[in-house]
């Protein structure tokens, strides 16, 4: 009987997964939105290019505290027990070398060619997902998404101050749409791997107050986060492109919600989660659009 071989990714691949790539690009999209919605024209390139670059290493030291603390977690999941350190590809001592390097470079990068500010609150950043949500809000307590999800909304604060070396009220309001967007994106999940976090202790709300309860919550902060979104228009940050984006996407969005509190749809949470990440992308996409298009006329 022939032996079955099993494939072994290369080490390099083992450590980019470390550090979420899909999930990095996706924060570093929303910091290059903040820098380009921070500037009436093009973004200079040294912001640009180290701004991101010293985001995208902290944003990936943080992302391997999380495979490193959740260890145990991972190897229980169906969805993670295939991940670097839960299998064991990589040692947690080589992983927590890795991310306070990635962490240490990304600091100085950002200190030595962009601005202070901007590195102190990605540190700030970075500690609020790795430690206070990852080490303890995740399994203390189920509003933990809502609380820690103010780490995970900050990129476009960070790409704005990379730009302007200040802090300013739009800025705010750009980590305010991805706050409220992180509940609904993030319970859709839940609610579809309900069973799994059950099995592991972690305290999502489909956990501890059911799916029932859950699905209701996730339309509430739907309807939440579609409000947020229009207040770029409403304080004339963007213009009416943003607006008719906003309505159109937003309004899908609550569909989906909509479709999971009626439980008619078993792939409802799922359709929703995968939605929710193509809905952050094209609103922001088209903000962009709205804020250029806007340059242009005015």
């Amino acid at each position: 009987m022939a032996e079955s071989t099993v494939y072994a990714a290369p080490l390099w691949q083992d450590y980019l997964e470390l550090t979420k790539p899909r999930v990095v690009a996706l924060m570093i999209l929303t910091a290059v939105i903040g820098m380009c919605m921070a500037v009436p024209g093009l973004v200079p390139w040294q912001p640009l290019v180290f701004g991101n670059l010293g985001i995208a290493l902290c944003a990936g030291a943080a992302a391997a505290i999380n495979h490193i603390v959740d260890e145990r977690i991972d190897q229980q999941m169906a969805r993670t027990q295939a991940r670097p350190v839960a299998t064991g590809r990589i040692s947690q001592q080589d992983a927590t070398l890795f991310a306070f390097a990635l962490a240490t470079l990304g600091v100085t990068v950002l200190v030595l060619w962009v601005n202070v500010l901007t590195a102190v609150l990605t540190v700030a950043s970075l500690i609020g997902y790795a430690f206070v949500y990852t080490m303890y809000l995740k399994r203390a307590t189920p509003q933990n998404i809502v609380i820690g999800g103010l780490a995970g909304a900050a990129p476009p604060l960070l790409g704005w101050t990379a730009v302007t070396g200040e802090l300013h009220g739009h800025a705010l309001l750009l980590v305010l749409i991805i706050f409220a967007w992180t509940p609904p994106h993030f319970w859709a999940l839940a609610i579809h791997r309900r069973d799994e976090y059950a099995s592991v202790g972690i305290p999502m709300l489909p956990v501890t107050h059911g799916t029932r309860f859950a699905a209701l919550h996730t339309l509430l902060y739907t309807i939440i986060m579609f409000l947020v979104t229009l207040l770029p228009f409403a304080t004339r940050m963007s213009g009416p492109l943003y607006l008719a984006g906003a309505v159109l996407l937003g309004s899908v969005f609550i569909y989906w919600a909509i479709e999971i509190v009626r439980g008619k749809n078993d792939k409802a949470p799922m359709e929703t989660f995968k939605y929710s990440i193509t809905y952050l992308l094209m609103l922001f996409v088209i903000m962009l659009a709205d804020h250029w298009l806007l340059g242009v006329l005015l």
